[in-house]
């Protein structure tokens, strides 16, 4: 999977279906791994429902 930034935000291309889609419109699930919930959250592919990336939330 290959992310990169451009004037509207961060953007996300799914490995599986392809799909490129901003970050706002990617689906947000808890972490797993015992990652704090209310400082990670993982962006699936709205599209397939692979996980795209384990992003830091909390600020």
């Amino acid at each position: 999977m290959s992310s990169h930034d451009d004037e509207t935000g961060e953007e996300f291309e799914c490995d599986t279906c392809g799909a490129v889609l901003a970050f706002e419109d990617a689906r947000r699930t808890k972490t797993m791994g015992g990652l704090d919930p209310t400082k990670w959250q993982t962006l699936c592919c709205p599209n397939c429902g692979s996980r795209l990336k384990t992003v830091f939330v909390d600020e």
